[in-house]
């Protein structure tokens, strides 16, 4: 009989809560999801509602029990996927001071030119903090998203609130300690503050960053691996949450960190292409690497030794949100009933998914020459810019919103492709790539990714729910039931797979090196009409 273990999925919209049964395969059990807010502010601001977050997580334990008929006493370890590079200042008793910042939020803009973007510079970054942050950590903190200038934005702006803070979490820390009253923060979470120093054998908080950015250490938490056990569940979480108390809590990784974990992508040089609400192009290298240029940098991962060569874009789903919401639901009325996008993410991908292999396909590869670009709440790589917004370029009298829907996935695609080019300047990525997240619950998507960078595209089971089926094998390597997290690639096998079609190759090149001149040709633009 094998061993249950839940695994929280914490997205930017909603959590998603699934139950497995570890044995010779991760196999699911049950899940259950919940929305619940992003807030969008007028001054770039992105917050969220940390009890918002722990009501979700209660709702979804208590349903996924019920569904199952599993019993709580069944359930032998509980870990976390989740978005990054939040900020969450607390206080002694692990209350968030004011509401969580998303890593969206991009408020911090004067705290960035005051702290980093000044003087002598190097994309962007002022060479006496520019050199220190590349040796210390092999990346920089030069985007107004990163967490040093939420943090400081805080610091100056909130002083009331940041003198009552105790210790900075992440998304999933906070969860931790509201499970645990433990205030720890996994190494994957601990590199993405950028405060930490990843050089071999010197693992941990950097003294020198901290005081070249004027950051109290004593904010700082403790530092667990991904497969630690980071405390029990107690009696008020375990009465609140439905399980019993006592239940292991391990580290768990970031959306970034295990979502390629649970693609199967765990070797030296596997790249996985990540479609959610964010996008990102992903491949594992055993040393670290920078890009200052193109804002890309090797993170510290799960696996002790190995780091994730990533590239982020901001909004990859979200524009299918959009394209939902303002292309679909309100003029074409698609779908039988109206879902919010919390109430039933999956239910929605599934419907406009459908909806786009049944027309987009009637629209032939460069979408009528109309050309999308995916930067609705700015960009970060491989150029930064908080002000880029999205448009559709070309749109001719016989432009229609097939055309317009389609040139939406050519366009996210368009900017995936951009990201793996450049990783390709430092680093060799796989000539087959793990296509997953929601995007890739569509044919139509996995095609057109493959026909634009020329590469197999891979899909697996389920590609929504792989970063819980990460969460999940490090709860199995944390209870000892694997080895280690590479054990986890023989039990993931591809569903799907998509090959180049070399007929689309000219139509798409030409449209993919009008999109690359788009934001130089519109940079300008940009930041006269969003200031």
């Amino acid at each position: 009989m094998g061993t249950y273990v839940l695994a929280y999925d914490i997205g930017t919209t909603g959590v998603k809560t699934s139950l497995f049964c570890v044995e010779k395969q991760i196999t699911p059990v049950a899940s259950a999801q919940q929305g619940y807010q992003l807030y969008i502010l007028e001054n770039g601001g992105a917050e969220q509602d940390a009890d918002e977050w722990w009501e979700a997580m209660c709702t979804t334990t208590r349903e996924v029990l019920h569904r199952s008929g599993i019993d709580k006493e069944q359930i032998k370890g509980i870990s976390f996927c989740s978005q990054m590079q939040g900020l969450i200042l607390v206080d002694r008793k692990g209350v968030p001071v004011r509401r969580p910042m998303s890593y969206m939020d991009q408020r911090a803009e004067e705290e960035i030119r005051e702290g980093i973007a000044y003087g002598i510079q190097i994309a962007g970054a002022n060479i006496c903090k520019l050199i220190p942050s590349l040796l210390i950590t092999g990346a920089v903190s030069c985007s107004v998203k990163d967490p040093i200038w939420k943090y400081k934005w805080i610091e100056k702006h909130e002083p009331e609130h940041f003198a009552k803070a105790y210790k900075w979490l992440d998304v999933k820390e906070y969860l931790i300690s509201r499970c645990t009253g433990e205030f720890v923060m996994t190494e994957d979470s601990a590199y993405s503050t950028l405060l930490y120093d990843s050089r071999k054998g010197r693992e941990g908080w950097s003294k020198t960053l901290c005081k070249m950015f004027d950051i109290k250490m004593d904010l700082l938490p403790k530092v667990i691996k991904s497969t630690d056990l980071a405390g029990d569940i107690t009696l008020q979480a375990a009465k609140e949450l439905g399980l019993k108390e006592g239940t292991p809590v391990f580290g768990g990784g970031g959306d970034a960190t295990l979502i390629g974990v649970g693609a199967g992508c765990v070797k030296t040089g596997d790249t996985h292409i990540y479609s959610g609400t964010s996008g990102w192009v992903s491949t594992i290298v055993d040393k670290q690497m920078v890009d200052t240029n193109a804002m890309i940098a090797a993170i510290v991962g799960a696996q002790t030794g190995k780091f994730n060569y990533f590239a982020e874009m901001e909004t990859a789903g979200k524009c299918l949100e959009w394209v939902k919401n303002h292309l679909c639901l309100d003029e074409i009325g698609i779908y039988l009933e109206k879902h919010d996008i919390c109430e039933s993410q999956e239910t929605i991908y599934t419907s406009l998914y459908d909806y786009m292999s049944e027309v987009i396909s009637r629209v032939g590869p460069g979408a009528g020459g109309v050309i999308f670009t995916p930067w609705l709440h700015g960009n970060r790589c491989p150029f930064e810019d908080s002000d880029a917004g999205g448009m559709f370029f070309n749109i001719r009298l016989e432009t229609g919103k097939t055309e317009m829907l389609r040139a939406v996935i050519e366009g996210v695609c368009y900017h995936l492709c951009w990201m793996l080019e450049c990783q390709d300047h430092k680093t060799k990525t796989s000539d087959t790539i793990r296509f997953c997240g929601g995007g890739a619950l569509s044919d139509v998507s996995s095609q057109i990714l493959a026909d634009i960078t020329g590469r197999r595209i891979e899909v697996v089971a389920n590609p929504q729910n792989v970063g819980a089926v990460g969460a999940a094998a490090i709860v199995g390597v944390g209870l000892g039931l694997m080895k280690d997290i590479e054990e986890i690639a023989g039990f993931i096998p591809a569903q799907k797979v998509f090959e180049p079609n070399p007929a689309t190759r000219k139509q798409y090149a030409k449209n993919y090196r009008v999109f690359k001149q788009l934001h130089k040709a519109n940079a300008a633009n940009f930041k006269i009409m969003n200031n």
